[in-house]
């Protein structure tokens, strides 16, 4: 995978929490922000609706990351914009997302996106 990310330009994000470091930035790919607006539009889903961003406990194996599209900003939410694209994401989540890359990949195996910490 690390292979891979050294050849995508990736848009790192200041997360905005007070003592964060350029390592604690949540970054995307540019695949994975062209595959989010090719779904947005291949979807029909409303410019005025955001990608939130978000974790929940998994257990055992640590966080799970959720990504999907939402109409509603919450009084704990983050408004964050990715060269256009309006990500939401509640407060407690972007502290776990810090120093998090968001990549869509494709290969013989399947595709999808990937969370990870490198």
């Amino acid at each position: 995978m690390l292979d891979v990310m050294e050849e995508v330009e990736i848009i790192s994000v200041q997360t905005g929490i007070n003592g964060a470091e350029e390592q604690d930035d949540f970054s995307m790919t540019v695949p994975a922000l062209e595959m989010i607006n090719s779904i947005r539009t291949e979807n029909e889903i409303p410019e005025d609706y955001y990608l939130r961003l978000g974790t929940r406990s998994g257990g055992c194996s640590g966080m799970n990351y959720t990504l999907g599209f939402d109409s509603e900003v919450n009084e704990n939410d983050k408004i964050i914009d990715v060269r256009g694209l309006q990500m939401v994401i509640d407060n407690k989540s972007l502290f776990y997302l810090m120093g998090v890359t968001l990549d869509f990949t494709e290969g013989p195996s399947g595709s999808g996106f990937f969370f990870y910490k490198i």
